[in-house]
């Protein structure tokens, strides 16, 4: 999404084209309000919904794009109007836009993230992490061994080295998702019993998942009771990781379900 915008202003910097968003919708609709595109003289980044109600938007911005014109607003009944069978009604707004806009364009269509913490550079936190690459996630990824980060990483992604592990939880920002798979049980369990310590005092870490068997957490969950934590605390914890359903080990696999299960938090 980021990447998207990026490229965006930059084709900008070069020639002009129509922003397209989506001002409203009722009932029934392809997109959200917000969701946008950028459509140039020979190429569209973004979408609105597909369909035919893009390929007339696409068509209507291109045929005004060379002329001087004020933004405007069209009112779509997807049903009557064009065939469509969401049922509902979109307002586009269709501004003209060039190089002169970009700084305040990067700041109106920048796109919210969603904190999150990876424990891990092992092969599924490797998975996850291009999993999310085009989703509305800052991955702030955590491991305690060194050179284990890949060169190539996604824009959404900050790699921190951390020794002990655990260590990076205190200054993790409010409201961040937290994933734990490092490359061993006694690091998942430093890693799991610091976010218990955090989330007891500040509550403000709204999902943990732990990879793992329903066995592992077993063990885990023994340990931690041990160690203090009430059953009311544990149960804070997801694990296993992922939906429900999808049994698949192969890392791509496991990245999917917990990309998905993130997208339901």
């Amino acid at each position: 999404m980021l990447h998207e915008l990026n490229t965006f202003l930059q084709l900008l910097m070069r020639a002009p084209a129509v922003l397209v968003t989506v001002a409203q919708g009722r009932g029934s609709v392809p997109r959200e309000a917000g969701a946008w595109m950028a459509v140039f003289r020979d190429q569209v980044l973004g979408t609105v919904g597909g369909g035919h109600l893009e390929w007339q938007a696409i068509a209507q911005a291109r045929e005004r794009l060379a002329q001087a014109v004020d933004p405007w607003e069209q009112d779509v009944a997807l049903g009557p109007s064009l065939g469509q069978c969401c049922g509902g009604r979109v307002l586009l707004r269709f501004e003209p836009v060039n190089a002169a806009q970009v700084d305040a364009l990067a700041e109106k269509l920048r796109p919210l993230v969603v904190p999150m913490a990876l424990f891990g550079g092992g092969h599924v936190g490797r998975a996850i992490v291009t999993a999310l690459a085009p989703l509305p996630f800052g991955v702030r990824w955590i491991d305690s061994r060194d050179e284990i980060f890949p060169a190539d990483l996604p824009h959404n992604v900050v790699c921190e080295h951390s020794d002990p592990v655990q260590a990076a939880v205190a200054d993790l920002v409010p409201g961040s998702r937290v994933l734990i798979m490092s490359f061993s049980h006694a690091e998942d369990l430093d890693v799991v019993q610091a976010y218990l310590l955090r989330q007891r005092a500040q509550g403000d870490l709204p999902f943990v998942g732990l990879i793992g068997s329903q066995t592992k957490w077993a063990t885990f969950r023994s340990r931690l009771r041990q160690r203090g934590f009430s059953d009311a605390e544990l149960d804070h914890i997801t694990c296993p990781i992922g939906l429900p359903g999808i049994v698949g080990k192969q890392p791509a696999v496991i990245a999917a379900s917990v990309a998905a299960q993130l997208l339901m938090v």
